[in-house]
């Protein structure tokens, strides 16, 4: 560093470099996630089928425009909604082990699911109204996400301290992986194996006509996140400065939930309980910045938990004829590893 640059000019000229390189790599993985499969289809033949053409063969256009994209794009959006809720949420709890699922809403998401699949027999009536499959499954997942979540905030405010809200969500989810457990117990041999596929996680449940619907649940929570750069930026000082700023903590902690919520229970209903992305990635941004202020922080947070998304279905799908690994068995190979290191360190 030059005698006459500034400490913050340094780290400014840092996170541009830090959004340029991820932007490049999210790039990458991008091109990479919908030439990648099963089948072997040429670089030419996606980018004439993107621009609205054809490919070589009829079946090549089918698997790039109703398969390959929209998995991509889900994997995008997925990754930056559990990595934005992580990252709110170890702010707010000053909590560096604080997840989207650290609250239950996860396990609330899967309760739901558990009932229809296990209980219900993939379908739910309600007179003639009646829901079967796979749409179901979505409304029953995010119903029992947003169930929770309600529950959380309820408990919010009654509960002021930081830590007993944390054991309240701790304990939900506890309750609600409980009754999965009897549910499995009691449920037929298909019913379970149909609820363990689930569970594993994809990014392939995202039709193209279901994209419009949970593109913007998720952009909106993700632009709603970004208000919260000030107030996420005074309770890295302390609740009480926070306070003196003119902040209501309680109303920000709610508002916190409620947008936290949103994004991990639209993320659990379409790709299912995915693991360690909202864990990981926020730690990732902060070692590559080197700071904790939320105004570079946030949204290169935002674009980790794309690029590990985007990384990690790639991963799923490179064997191509030994068929595809289920997500939630690569996400702890990227995530774990930054979870030791950030302890070993703290430990230091």
């Amino acid at each position: 560093m030059s005698p006459y640059t500034s400490p913050s000019d340094a780290r400014h000229r840092s996170a541009k470099v830090c959004f340029l390189l991820l932007g490049s790599l999210i790039v990458a993985l991008f091109v990479a996630n919908l030439l990648a499969g099963a089948v072997r289809i040429p670089a030419t033949d996606v980018w004439n089928i993107l621009c609205g053409g054809e490919g070589s063969k009829p079946s090549w256009r089918y698997i790039v425009v109703e398969s390959r994209l929209p998995q991509a794009i889900t994997a995008m959006l997925c990754g930056a909604s559990l990595a934005v809720s992580g990252l709110m949420l170890q702010t707010a709890f000053r909590n560096p082990l604080a997840g989207p699922s650290i609250f239950g809403i996860n396990s609330g998401a899967s309760l739901g699911v558990a009932l229809v699949m296990l209980l219900a027999g993939g379908s739910v009536g309600v007179g003639s109204f009646n829901l079967t499959g796979f749409i179901a499954i979505l409304v029953a997942a995010f119903l029992g996400a947003m169930l929770v979540m309600l529950l959380i905030l309820g408990a919010a405010t009654v509960v002021r301290n930081n830590v007993m809200l944390l054991i309240v969500g701790i304990m939900i989810g506890y309750l609600a992986s409980s009754a999965i457990s009897l549910l499995n117990f009691f449920a037929t041999e298909e019913g379970v194996q149909s609820y363990v596929v689930w569970g594993m996680g994809n990014f392939g449940g995202v039709s193209t006509e279901q994209m419009p619907c949970f593109a913007m649940v998720s952009l909106l929570g993700l632009s709603g996140s970004m208000l919260f750069i000030k107030p996420l930026n005074a309770l890295l000082l302390g609740e009480e400065y926070a306070e003196n700023l003119g902040f209501n903590i309680r109303r920000l902690r709610t508002a916190l939930l409620f947008i936290t919520g949103i994004l991990t229970a639209i993320a659990t209903a379409f790709c299912g309980p995915v693991g360690f992305i909202g864990l990981c990635a926020p730690h990732i941004a902060r070692l590559a910045l080197g700071t904790e202020n939320h105004k570079p922080l946030l949204p290169l947070t935002l674009l980790t938990g794309s690029a590990a998304a985007l990384l990690c279905n790639l991963l799923c799908v490179l064997p191509a004829d030994a068929g595809v690994i289920p997500l939630n068995a690569v996400t702890p190979l990227l995530g774990a590893p930054v979870i030791i290191y950030v302890i070993a360190c703290r430990r230091g």
